[in-house]
């Protein structure tokens, strides 16, 4: 369920998120997508997503997939769209290849009417392509309008930044950062256009770097399209956005050139014969579930979700996923309450604890300078004509005299060599070995940490090791985990919440061998920590081995 709308089928996945088939109240079917866990942490993504779904709510147009309901605060974001029976221009060009140059013009003239509509609400879609232009029986739908802004601008993935447009349709000016305008929809509506004729990007595939470099330095090769679409395919993709077509110019244009076929309204038939016969929908799911939870399981449908005569599915029915059980989720929201009233006090507490064992630490060094500074030989003593360079003779005679006597540590030679395993990657069915023998992760959980998200917000757990987590300036060193692990119990400190963990947060872990490992959260999903398989947790892993 997402937000009283049980999920049917899995129809999906891209940039943004997984969509899936659902109805409403109703039986009208519907597409519901599911922002990504990642996005979903990220509140300024949250905040351009609610902006761009009000804008998005006044888009009317016979060729655009309406958005008739969303949530930018839900966990996770999501939003529902009309359901358009039928495949992807990508798709239908993948498999039976190049369309005809009629199917092209029809094609052209629905995306410019969809496009008027979504520039009259005030929007620039932005992220334009042959996967966002859906083929129903009666023409094109336009999808996905509306929330690319919200994405383009966060530029996330899982290990770094990146725009999430896709290169070989972008234009010169969104390439290079520059001013996007509703001319830089119709420049993406020529390469749409001229990958329908082609069966390939117009800008060719590639490293995304090199193809926008063709884009925004190189003219592009019209002489392999039909004749027909080269005139107006070159004045969609002129760099100069100012002298790009209008959107009323390009339906006029293919009006023309269909002549009577457009009079006749001959634009099904053509669909027809592109598409296929139309996929047959799942209904609704006969067992109602209670509104307004997030148990995403769902059974599979039983009907067939595609016409016999399609050689691949139009619907991907939904993949297994472990089943949420009652009991389990009684239990998961019994340990999310007491949960909830603990993470603030704990938090308080080990905050407290921690100030006060790094005073006592910087007192004890206070100390052991002023011992050391006092059994210095006095450097005056030899007349004042030795000055400074007595003193450092006699300071460093002192520190050659105090290290011997100190306590044996491996810190008092020095902390023992760091060995680095930048981004571990874990998640509810993986674990994290940090015995410097084994380091890494491991596919299974019987590693030394692990992810576990039957509590808010997730936590780290182990039976083998014992962990802290460290509070104030980032840069936590190999003795100030030596330092604070020293006073933890081992039947103590075996888990701790990421409730409050954001990127950055720094965790001391310390293994039965003495091996000491510091984790560095550099990505933290859990926004949808109570449904099963959908947090993930990254961590950058130095490990100091013992002794």
């Amino acid at each position: 369920m997402i937000a009283g709308y049980r999920l049917a089928a899995r129809l999906g996945a891209g940039g943004m998120g997984r969509v899936y088939l659902s109805h409403t109240a109703g039986g009208r079917p519907v597409a519901i997508k599911v922002v990504r866990p990642e996005l979903a942490d990220d509140p300024d993504f949250r905040r351009r997503f609610g902006r761009e779904i009000k804008a998005a709510r006044r888009v009317r147009g016979a060729y655009t997939a309406e958005l008739i309901d969303a949530d930018a605060d839900g966990a996770p974001p999501w939003l529902a769209t009309l359901y358009v029976p039928g495949p992807s221009l990508a798709e239908a060009v993948h498999r039976r290849g190049p369309l005809p140059v009629p199917a092209v013009l029809w094609l052209m003239a629905g995306v410019a009417e969809a496009l008027a509509a979504i520039h009259a609400a005030g929007i620039v879609h932005r992220d334009l392509k042959p996967s966002n232009v859906l083929l129903a029986a009666d023409g094109p739908r336009v999808i996905d309008f509306g929330i690319s802004l919200a994405a383009d601008l966060t530029a996330y993935t899982a290990t770094g930044a990146a725009a999430i447009g896709t290169p070989q349709f972008m234009a010169p000016e969104q390439a290079v950062a520059g001013e996007i305008t509703p001319a830089t929809d119709v420049f993406a509506l020529g390469q749409t256009a001229a990958f329908a004729a082609l069966g390939e990007p117009l800008y060719g595939n590639g490293p995304a770097a090199t193809v926008l470099y063709r884009i925004v330095h190189s003219a592009p090769d019209l002489s392999r399209l039909p004749e027909p679409l080269r005139s107006l395919l070159a004045r969609c993709l002129t760099p100069d956005p100012t002298q790009r077509a209008t959107l009323t110019e390009i339906v006029e244009w293919c009006r023309g050139q269909l002549g009577t076929q457009a009079d006749a309204g001959a634009g099904p038939t053509v669909w027809r014969d592109i598409t296929g016969p139309e996929p047959t929908i799942p209904g609704p799911p006969s067992a109602p579930a209670p509104a307004h939870t997030q148990q995403l399981s769902t059974p599979a449908p039983t009907k067939p979700l595609i016409a016999p005569a399609h050689p691949e599915p139009l619907i991907a029915p939904v993949r297994a996923t472990v089943p949420v059980t009652p009991e389990r989720h009684r239990r998961r929201r019994r340990i999310a309450a007491s949960t909830a009233a603990a993470v603030t006090a704990g938090v308080l507490l080990i905050t407290g604890l921690v100030w006060q064992s790094r005073q006592n630490a910087d007192d004890t060094r206070d100390r052991d300078t002023t011992s050391s500074s006092s059994s210095t030989p006095d450097a005056t003593a030899s007349g004042e004509s030795a000055g400074s360079s007595s003193a450092d003779d006699a300071g460093s005679a002192g520190k050659d005299s105090v290290e011997p006597a100190s306590s044996p540590s491996p810190s008092a030679s020095g902390p023992p060599r760091a060995h680095a395993y930048p981004q571990q990657r874990l998640d509810e069915d993986n674990s994290l070995y940090i015995h410097v023998d084994k380091p890494g992760t491991r596919d299974d959980r019987k590693g030394d940490i692990r992810l576990n998200c039957e509590k808010i917000g997730c936590a780290l757990e182990s039976d083998t090791s014992h962990m802290v987590q460290m509070f104030g300036d980032p840069g936590t060193t190999f003795e100030d985990c030596e330092l604070f692990l020293g006073g933890a119990k081992e039947d103590r400190f075996r888990d701790w919440s990421l409730a409050s963990a954001a990127a950055g947060t720094e965790y001391c872990v310390k293994h039965p061998s003495g091996d000491i490992a510091l984790l560095v959260i550099q990505l933290k999903s859990t926004a949808m920590w109570d449904t099963p398989g959908m947090s993930s947790l990254y961590v950058d892993m130095t490990v100091w081995p013992a002794p």
